[in-house]
């Protein structure tokens, strides 16, 4: 009888104390700050603010989510930015590929994802060419055909340089024997701006960003940067079936959290993102954007974000790019 009154003594301590550990587990309690490192307009900025509106749509958070554009330097400012709000538990950001790339091409770029915190990845991207709808250019082929005869008279808008529209740039121009300019703007609008404004020849660009003005008949898709043509243009061939043979850069969006958050916090945007990546709203937002589903959180993501560096990282060497990590 001792052993026993003893034995339901321990378990009611247990429960007892185990309750208020519970009780505090990590519910934001004040608006969210999501990092982006683009300009408004720009892939990121639009990624964000439809999850933001997605997730407002489906009552999936307390708080509102709320866009903070951090761009500069590549994804440098963003990732500082986040990098200080260290324990920061009401600040995520949302990681493209830049992230990974530009602090291995960059010296003044002092934080890699590895100082960040992994939350989970939530889709893969691809990208298209597109031109001004009235282009000469019929094809990514006749494009390269005429920077041939021109070595760096043609002009390509993009963001930054470490980004994949100027990689695919580089391993093109490799692969070809062909230079043209590379024009940086801060914003996904400008860019587009100086496209349709014929002050540029050509964008790589990914789908959702040039939706509407594919639609609106403003742009003309010339390749589809990846391994298969993409159901939403299948007349359009890839960069392989035109010839011109090089890897498909990989475009992961993800989320991170600062540095020294503690595991539930973690565990509780697992849990949000697990419920809206089951939504109607988000498998919609998928398929018109030509996303495909890659969602991957915990061990399996951490070792996503390794092979992703080394791929890169050669990526880069291969295209005659600077590393210097």
């Amino acid at each position: 009888m001792i052993g026993s009154k003893c034995s339901l003594t321990a378990i009611f301590l247990v429960m007892t104390f185990a309750a208020p550990v519970a009780a505090q587990s990590f519910k934001p309690s004040k608006p969210i700050e999501a990092v982006v490192h683009t300009g408004p307009g720009g892939g990121s900025d639009i990624f964000a603010r439809a999850i933001a509106d997605m997730m407002e749509k489906e009552k999936l958070l307390p708080q509102r989510l709320h866009v903070v554009n951090k761009s500069g330097g590549g994804s440098a400012t963003a990732m500082a930015y986040l990098a200080e709000k260290k324990g920061d538990t009401h600040t995520i950001g949302f990681f493209t590929g830049v992230w990974v790339t530009n602090p291995l091409t960059t010296a003044e770029a002092k934080v890699m994802v590895t100082d960040l915190t992994p939350v989970l990845r939530l889709v893969l991207e691809p990208a298209v060419v597109a031109v001004k709808a009235d282009s000469p250019y019929k094809s990514m082929r006749d494009f390269v055909e005429a920077a041939k005869k021109s070595p760096g008279q043609l002009k390509q808008s993009g963001g930054s340089v470490t980004g994949r529209d100027n990689l695919v740039r580089l391993v093109i121009q490799k692969a070809t024997g062909t230079k043209w300019v590379y024009v940086s703007f801060p914003s996904g609008g400008e860019r587009i701006a100086n496209l349709l404004g014929g002050h540029v020849d050509l964008m790589v660009i990914e789908p959702q960003e040039a939706g509407e003005h594919i639609k609106a008949g403003n742009m003309r898709v010339i390749a589809a940067a990846t391994e298969k043509r993409l159901p939403s243009f299948p007349e359009v061939p890839t960069l392989k079936e035109q010839g011109i043979d090089v890897p498909v850069i990989p475009q992961a969006r993800g989320v991170l959290a600062p540095p020294g958050i503690t595991k539930d916090v973690v565990q509780y945007w697992e849990g949000v993102f697990d419920r809206f990546t089951k939504t109607a709203s988000w498998k919609k937002y998928l398929e018109q954007n030509q996303f495909e589903d890659g969602y991957l959180k915990g061990a399996e993501l951490n070792k996503f974000l390794s092979a992703l560096t080394v791929q890169m990282r050669e990526v880069l060497k291969e295209a005659g790019a600077k590393v210097v990590r």
